[in-house]
């Protein structure tokens, strides 16, 4: 899951860079060899299918990545985290950064040929704030006092009082007033059929199977110079590997143990580059915590003492990553350096447990409080080896101190719509994109729990509230990162998740394409210059 992943500058750009050490490495750049050429496919695949492909309604990874191509936002980060024009040509904040005033480029238009207008950007803001419309970001907007047209091409927000993150809100993807004024944003055809702004139109979508999209040869920046993108659903990686090396795919996420021990053949070699940098994000256990068992946070730190997260990094992720100590990876200028990795402590956990009720009373090895013994289910998504392993090593982990775990493996769609959605979950083993901006409220303030919000595992502590409400507040990074410090101490503290590891992004490219790069936004914020000389190209062009 991601959270927003899709979602954007403080006013003070520079607040956002993320510190980089000398982990972050990419292996291979590919070069630029001549003029680029229009034409040939980028083949990706992913184990999940999309879901939504609206932007206000995407809320996992592979609706984030279609709708990230098919529309724009206002702003967006560049290759260094610094926020420029999308679909705004320019802008202007106030002195008190209170009123954000945009101008849109004069030649953005709608793939229906219909130009962008302010009118488009009004009513995206008018959408996102509506309770009917089941979206999960809107609370990046419930501090706007009024979002005015000044004309075609000018629209001015207004806020109530200050709000940091307010230019990385407006990263996300206008919506277009002349089709969906009428619609219900919830069960729309567009959901399935979406209209954009952004370099690649959308052509069709094969349940399960492929989403196909195409160059838009309008784009106000320049047409992709690749002419398709398919998107295939593949859920298992090992079968995703092996389209690798058949050529079926051309750009895909490798698991560790596919980069560490199967990727360096003569043939992945010669046929792919590779890259390896931090993710910007985490892997967790969230608790249900209307369930009793888990409302008391003895329980919740004897499970974070019980699972040895180094034996993870290591044995599952074979190095490629780190011990998570909170919601903030060691890159982002929020995380505290003050709060450690929890040493693995089975027998403190067994005396935490005890203080808790939970012991041996009948002497079968196992976990007992009034006669009925600590059985829980963890839930994971299916086609996700790493998430399936580390399922079977916390499982081994806490038999040793008496829990029953069982595994649930389910299918991703299902997943977040039958069991996120509905709260229908002990525990649920998942993780995080995160935005480089460190404001958590969607995920952890206690007004998100509603029906696909963020705060699925019913947080709430009203210092955590009342902090994350003062981040939103303040545009000065000193407060804001002791803030957000604070934060992360108090999640460590609290454990409403086990918060495990921060795995390295671990992508191929084949080399065929040129201008590849990664950055600390990943590697495809370039995608429309990416391009294969025409002697390479594997797929025939189209007509126009």
């Amino acid at each position: 899951m991601t959270c927003g992943q899709r979602i954007v500058g403080s006013v003070a750009a520079a607040s956002f860079l993320l510190l980089l050490g000398p982990s972050w490495a990419q292996e291979h750049i590919s070069p630029s060899s001549g003029t680029p050429v229009v034409g040939d496919a980028l083949v990706t695949a992913s184990i999940g299918d999309a879901s939504r492909l609206l932007p206000l309604l995407a809320t996992d990874s592979a609706s984030g990545e279609i709708t990230g191509l098919v529309f724009n936002g206002l702003v967006k980060y560049d290759a260094g985290l610094r926020v420029v024009g999308d679909a705004a040509e320019s802008w202007t904040v106030s002195d008190d950064g209170l009123t954000l005033t945009f101008t849109l480029r004069p030649n953005v238009r709608w793939q229906d040929g219909r130009p962008l207008r302010a009118q488009d950007v009004r009513f995206t803001y008018e959408k996102l704030i509506d309770p009917a419309v089941h979206t999960p970001y809107s609370s990046s907007y419930e501090l706007v006092q009024s979002v005015e047209v000044v004309n075609d091409r000018t629209v001015r927000i207004r806020y109530r009082e200050p709000f940091a993150p307010a230019m990385e809100s407006w990263m996300m993807g206008i919506l277009p007033e002349h089709l969906l004024a009428h619609e219900d944003l919830n069960t729309t055809r567009y959901l399935r059929d979406p209209i954009g702004t952004g370099p690649y139109r959308f052509v069709r979508w094969r349940t399960g199977e492929l989403i196909e999209l195409r160059a838009n040869p309008d784009y106000f920046e320049h047409r992709p110079w690749v002419e398709r993108y398919l998107y295939r659903i593949i859920p298992d990686q090992a079968t995703l590997f092996l389209e690798l090396l058949t050529g079926g795919v051309d750009v895909a996420g490798l698991t560790p143990l596919q980069y560490a021990r199967q990727s360096h053949t003569p043939y992945m070699e010669r046929t792919y580059q590779r890259f390896r940098y931090p993710s910007f994000g985490f892997s967790y256990v969230g608790y249900n915590l209307h369930d009793p068992r888990f409302q008391d946070v003895r329980v919740r730190r004897a499970i974070n003492q019980a699972i040895d997260k180094e034996a993870l990094v290591q044995g599952i992720l074979f190095g490629l990553g780190s011990v998570a100590t909170g919601p903030y990876p060691k890159e982002s200028w929020a995380a505290n350096p003050d709060v450690a990795p929890t040493p693995y402590d089975p027998q403190g956990a067994k005396r935490l447990l005890a203080e808790a009720g939970w012991a041996d009373h009948d002497g079968d090895g196992w976990l007992d409080r009034d006669g009925a013994p600590f059985r829980f289910t963890l839930l994971t998504n299916q086609g996700n080896d790493v998430r399936r392993q580390t399922a079977e090593l916390i499982q081994r982990q806490l038999q040793r101190i008496g829990m029953d775990v069982r595994i649930s493996v389910v299918e991703w769609s299902t997943f977040v719509h039958e069991f996120i959605d509905q709260r229908r979950f002990d525990a649920v083993l998942l993780g995080w994109s995160l935005s480089r901006d460190p404001d958590l409220y969607d995920i952890f303030h206690s007004s998100k729990t509603k029906e696909g919000e963020y705060n699925f595992v019913g947080y709430a502590n009203p210092q955590v509230d009342q902090l994350l409400v003062a981040g939103r507040r303040t545009f000065k990074q000193d407060e804001r990162q002791a803030i957000y410090r604070e934060v992360h101490r108090l999640l460590a503290e609290d454990q409403p998740y086990t918060f495990l590891f921060v795995p390295d992004a671990l992508p191929v490219v084949d080399r065929r394409f040129r201008n590849v790069r990664a950055t600390p936004i990943g590697i495809s914020d370039n995608l429309i210059d990416w391009y294969v000389p025409a002697a390479e190209q594997r797929y025939r062009r189209l007509a126009p």
